[in-house]
């Protein structure tokens, strides 16, 4: 199953907002590092509505203890300096989209380290970026799309 990572996640609403999404897909959400707020939080709860019960959550204290567990070639990096399309990767059944926090994105180090699997959603370049939980919305349903959605219809 595909999963979702946020790393260092700030705004509760965009995390609970991802939670619902993640819910309704069947997609794992892992939090990783510091989180700009308490998972408890009614922000984030209400969010994600009444949904926390229907999705697995995990709290890791960094993107290591995470891709030391399921290897590190199955992750794939959201970040709008990214040069490769969401669209042109074929992802494993199994992968990973990671996602920066909301006001930085990813550490620029991590995005340059693996360009094959930097990926961006195109925007007008004008702009800075997408709201962190449409842009998760986005990747997430075309990893989907690529297994004719797993057959959630």
């Amino acid at each position: 199953m595909i999963s979702i990572v946020l790393v260092e996640p700030e705004i509760p609403e965009n995390t609970g907002n991802i939670s619902r999404t993640c819910a309704c897909t069947g997609m794992p959400l892992y939090l990783i590092g510091k989180l700009g707020f308490e998972i408890t939080q009614s922000r984030v709860k209400r969010a994600g509505l009444d949904y926390w019960d229907k999705l697995h959550v995990e709290h890791l204290p960094d993107l290591s203890a995470l891709t030391d567990r399921f290897g590190e070639e199955k992750f794939y990096y959201f970040s709008s300096k990214a040069t490769r399309l969401y669209t042109d990767v074929a992802y494993p059944e199994d992968a990973f989209l990671v996602f920066g926090k909301e006001t930085k994105g990813l550490p620029p180090e991590l995005v340059s380290a693996h360009p094959d699997r930097a990926l961006r959603i195109p925007m007008r370049p004008t702009l800075r970026c997408l709201n962190l939980s449409n842009s998760v919305a986005v990747a997430a349903y075309e990893a989907l799309r690529q297994y004719d959605f797993f057959n959630m219809q």
